[in-house]
């Protein structure tokens, strides 16, 4: 038998499988899997297939409208409503060909004539894992005859381009032309309830807790929020909480077509929708389907003459991956990111070398790195490190992990004969603070950077596996450097010295947080003159015109090339150049190997540049770093005058003295062992380039890029074969590009809870953020909030208010004067730099970008951590 073109563009849903996406859209290929699940039922239908709609966008001829759509960005609202409308108007004025028509009706026929029917869209780029596009395009209920269902089938196919949806796929980057649509039209279920199922907890994530909501009739008033649903939880086939809704509306079909609003009945309004029974049937229908597609879902559900149908389910896209663990009981995960100041995702090459310079092991999901700390509180040595170590780089860390230490399951796990109890409160005796010359500083400095040449020289010779295994090795002897005592006892004793001055002037003299005046303009700390010799460069621009002019114009990433021929040019470029030569291994994420430095980009430093021209004097560099040593001088001098007030003033003043000079001698070293780390990093990726552009020429790989999806051991079994995976590189570049758009906890379980965490909000201001104190001072000024480093633009007495600060933030912090993050403790990198460079700073203010807007004023109190709205 001859097949024509109408029995490929309807077919019925039996005929379809999950992998048919591309013919029935995301909707009708997961409809036709569901219906192959023992045991769950799906109404009869059938699909009017993407060729269909191929076929009426042709004849729409709408190729012009689409490019203007094509062109439109999501700002741009009222173009979009236009363009879109014209659209939709050519698709719907289109007519179904006899064909196509003639195949809707016999499968309409075949199913039966004389029922109601579901028409429903179903788009290619829908129920995706990284984008579920759900409610998007239109769908249609209670439709009955041929003549109805062709003409909704028409208002479906034109619902592609509604605003919503043409909206959606501009934020997510779907092309326009790229996606097509489906429609599924099946019998229609007349429900007496109607609800949504998810088989992991959308609030907590936790995936051994479903959660369904259910209503009355049609799910159409649950899903539109008219209704308070009943809301149930269920866990191992036990119903662990009900919240029974008050639904005083429900939906149904009209006698006419369509659907209507309809009063509950009084005595039904507080009536539990669904029994005990049910909710746990419910359970093992849910759990059959995560099965089946192996993920988290998203089901829509009815209850019909005591039966279920299931009308859809899609992946749920918002939950963060979990760990993978060897065992079945419950772990305990804590974000290395937060850490770290980079919750951004990393590629595969960058977790890869993150973990094999790792001192301690670590777990990958989501793009980011997890510790699993489960055997650490067992002991209370343990749990107090947890506690107290982590809480005070992190508040929030340890509001979490004294929630989660609190249930049973892992109060059980706690031994506390291990290991000696404590309290877990610091108890400063400065006899056991360890003395240091202040010569040590520029010895362990000066090692560092013998080393670094010495890895130069070593690896520029090197190629193909032989490289691989160098830096193998040298990852190796990088572990042990991080943890060298001597470098290690440096750092901890300058934090311990601040520490010690911060708790004894509160209690000898009443004043908070003294070490942040003494920390200002400390030596060798590189992050900071870091951010001062941008401002040096700055001097160097600023008499020539030409070159500013130059720079302004958005010069591309050759810019340094092409600025010789201009007044001031060669001495520009030469400013520009000796930078990058101390600091152009820097970048943010610099943590991740992957991510583009500033050698590699240079022009990321112009807004920088510029900004520092426009808003600094001739010399600020030199100047702010004499200022901030003239103001720790100053409050050193009026605390030791103040103590000599005192009983027993002249020992406390000895004691004072011996911490500050540790304070002031050890505190700027803080920075160096990461600058040391990522200078590393960059040495390795030059050489993995350079053997990622031989493997381009050789054709083994598209892109230079490619080894980002890539480990070590995979790069190097790469070079050895000549070989690569492009399935699994494509597949790793999709995830990374899903992963980046997740936000990861701080501390979560194997069983996929994420513990959230509050501050203790007593005595603040009403309306205030709480956050974290970690640099002292109140200052007020108009917040600028900025999530990407080459977007700044900031002006004189700014406030600076952005996720995380790592140290490639730092030449910002001279244009600012407050600092408000996300993210960050006492001892990250922002915080240090906060300190030296005097500005007030409060950090882990949850959802402080969402929260402040840019340009609103604010009030940043460092010393007492919060923020107020002025």
């Amino acid at each position: 038998m001859k097949t024509t073109a109408a029995d490929n563009a309807v077919v019925t849903l039996a005929t379809i499988d999950r992998t048919q996406q591309a013919l029935a859209g995301g909707k009708g290929a997961n409809l036709a899997a569901l219906a192959r699940i023992d045991g769950i039922r799906v109404p009869d239908g059938f699909c009017i297939t993407t060729p269909a709609f191929d076929r009426i966008v042709q004849q729409a001829s709408i190729a012009a409208l689409l490019d203007e759509l094509a062109k439109l960005g999501t700002g741009d609202g009222a173009a979009i409503a236009r363009v879109s409308a014209e659209i939709r108007a050519c698709i719907e004025a289109t007519a179904v060909p006899a064909d196509i028509y003639e195949a809707i009706a016999s499968h309409v026929r075949a199913l039966g004539a004389g029922d109601a029917w579901a028409v429903r869209s179903s788009a290619t780029a829908e129920d995706l894992p990284g984008a579920s596009f759900a409610g998007q395009q239109d769908s249609y209920l209670n439709v009955s005859g041929v003549n109805s269902i062709v003409k909704h089938v028409s208002k479906c196919w034109a619902s592609l381009f509604t605003e919503r949806a043409v909206t959606y796929r501009i934020r997510n980057g779907f092309d326009h032309r790229a996606v097509s649509l489906a429609v599924v039209v099946q019998k229609m279920v007349f429900p007496e309830a109607s609800g949504i199922l998810f088989t992991a907890d959308p609030v907590t994530s936790h995936r051994k807790v479903i959660s369904i909501d259910a209503g009355f009739g049609l799910g159409e008033a649950l899903v539109s929020g008219l209704v308070n649903a009943d809301h149930y939880q269920v866990r191992g086939g036990e119903v662990i909480d009900k919240k029974i809704g008050s639904k005083n509306l429900a939906v149904y079909t009209a006698a006419t077509g369509g659907t209507e609003h309809c009063d509950v009945p009084p005595g039904q309004q507080e009536q539990q929708v669904l029994t005990d029974g049910q909710i746990l049937e419910l359970e093992q229908i849910g759990r059959s389907i995560e099965a089946h597609f192996g993920q988290p879902q998203d089901i829509e559900w009815c209850l019909s003459g005591n039966e279920f149908y299931i009308v859809q389910s899609r992946p749920i896209t918002t939950l963060f991956p979990v760990p993978a663990v060897a065992d079945a009981d419950n772990h305990i995960y804590v974000s290395v990111g937060h850490q770290q100041m980079m919750t951004d995702a990393m590629r595969p090459l960058g977790l890869s070398v993150w973990l094999l310079s790792a001192a301690r092991r670590m777990e990958t999901a989501g793009g980011r790195l997890f510790v699993d700390v489960t055997q650490d509180i067992a002991s209370p040595a343990g749990r107090n490190l947890l506690i107290n170590v982590l809480g005070k780089s992190d508040p929030l860390v340890r509001d979490a992990m004294t929630t989660i230490l609190e249930r049973e399951e892992f109060a059980s796990k706690y031994n506390p004969e291990t290991s000696p109890a404590g309290d877990g409160k610091p108890h400063w005796d400065y006899q056991a603070i360890q003395d240091f010359d202040s010569a040590v500083v520029a010895e362990l400095i000066h090692r560092a950077e013998a080393s670094i040449a010495e890895l130069k020289r070593d690896i520029d010779a090197l190629s193909g596996t032989e490289l691989i295994d160098f830096i193998l090795a040298d990852l190796e002897k990088a572990k042990a450097r991080v943890s060298d005592p001597q470098s290690f006892q440096v750092i901890m004793t300058g934090f311990n010295a601040a520490s010690w001055i911060n708790e004894q002037m509160a209690a000898w003299l009443g004043e908070k947080n003294v070490a942040d005046a003494l920390s200002q303009s400390v030596p060798h700390n590189v992050t900071s003159e870091m951010g001062l010799a941008l401002l040096d460069v700055a001097d160097v621009i600023r008499p020539f015109p030409e070159v500013i002019e130059y720079l302004q114009k958005n010069a591309g990433d050759d810019f340094l090339e092409k600025m010789a021929t201009l007044n001031g040019g060669t001495q520009a470029r030469e400013a520009i150049q000796q930078f990058l030569d101390r600091y152009g291994m820097r970048c943010a994420g610099e943590i991740d190997i992957t991510q583009t430095r500033w050698a590699e980009k240079p022009a990321i430093l112009i807004p920088m540049i510029l900004g520092n021209i426009k808003n600094q004097e001739p010399g600020a560099g030199k100047r702010k770093f004499e200022q901030g040593m003239e103001q720790a001088k100053r409050k050193e001098e009026e605390l030791l005058g103040r103590l000599r007030q005192l009983p027993e003033g002249g020992q406390k003043v000895a004691e004072t003295k011996r911490m500050i000079d540790l304070l002031r001698n050890l505190a700027g070293y803080r920075e160096y062992p990461k600058y040391n780390m990522v200078s590393r990093y960059f040495v390795y990726k030059q050489a993995l380039l350079r053997e990622a552009q031989r493997l381009v020429q050789e054709r083994v790989i598209d892109h230079e890029e490619d080894i980002y999806f890539l480990d070590f051991h995979e790069i190097r079994n790469v070079i050895a074969s000549n070989r690569v995976d492009f399935g699994q590189i494509a597949a790793r570049k999709d995830a990374y590009e899903l992963y980046r758009k997740l936000s990861p906890p701080r501390v979560m379980t194997s069983e996929g809870e994420i513990i959230t965490a509050k501050y203790n909000r007593n005595n603040l201001p009403a309306d205030a953020l709480a956050g974290l104190p970690v640099s002292a001072g109140v200052v007020e000024g108009r917040a600028r909030v900025i999530l990407n480093l080459e977007d700044a633009d900031l002006e004189e007495g700014d406030i600076l208010v952005t996720k995380f600060t790592d140290p490639s933030w730092t030449p910002l912090f001279v244009a600012v004067k407050g600092l408000v993050t996300e993210v960050g403790g006492l001892m990250t990198h922002g915080a240090v730099i906060a300190r030296e460079y005097g500005l007030p700073a409060v950090v882990s203010v949850e959802n402080a970008t969402r929260l402040i807007a840019d340009g609103q004023r604010i009030r940043v109190h460092g010393t007492d951590g919060y923020v107020e709205f002025c």
